[in-house]
């Protein structure tokens, strides 16, 4: 692979509501949908034509593809899906502030610590490296739809010289990455900021 380029899904409610949700199986606000074809018709995004399509297979990222790239064949990879918070899903700070679960949960290894029900932030980071390897392997030029937590993992595996937190280099809804994996170099794509 030469390749590498990675789109956020569009803006969900549990963007706009600041929820924990990657199992939560949300679909694109009709706001977030609009942003993603406007950017499309702008080109702010690689056509996908030659690429290996990919997405998590969460209704929000094949919305996104869709919206993006039309209908095409893809192929989904369950272990490039967002963590998942268990029975925080759904909800935002402000509702679990004070809960013995979620201060719990923050205590101590929040990285390693694993939410009732959920997996742990280093859980889904073996899964989404794991499947990194496996696309890098593959050695095709690869166009994933996928999710924030799914692109700083992989942007801080590629380029760990930067030394940057894991939420800088998260992008806004239906932002993105065109990495240049020969020249080991990438630039910013698609939205650019939170709607």
């Amino acid at each position: 692979m030469r390749r590498l380029v990675l789109i956020r899904h569009g803006q969900t409610e549990g963007n706009v509501r600041r929820w924990y949700y990657g199992a939560l199986d949300l679909p694109l606000t009709q706001e977030g949908m609009r942003a993603l074809e406007d950017g499309a018709r702008q080109g702010r995004y690689p056509a996908c034509a030659g690429f290996l399509v990919v997405t998590s297979g969460m209704l929000r990222t094949e919305q996104t593809l869709r919206c993006i790239c039309g209908e095409m064949p893809h192929e989904q990879r369950i272990a490039l899906r967002e963590v998942s918070f268990g029975i925080f899903e759904g909800k935002n700070y402000e509702e679990l502030a004070g809960t013995r679960a979620y201060e719990a949960w923050l205590a101590g290894d929040w990285f390693g610590n694993v939410p009732p029900g959920g997996e742990s932030f280093r859980q889904a980071e073996t899964r989404i490296r794991a499947e990194l390897a496996r696309m890098l392997a593959q050695e095709r030029d690869i166009f994933a739809v996928v999710h924030g937590g799914t692109i700083l993992t992989i942007m801080q595996t590629l380029f760990p010289e930067e030394e940057r937190s894991g939420y800088d280099w998260q992008p806004a809804p239906g932002g993105g990455y065109d990495i240049d994996l020969t020249e080991h170099t990438y630039r910013g794509i698609g939205l650019e900021k939170m709607l």
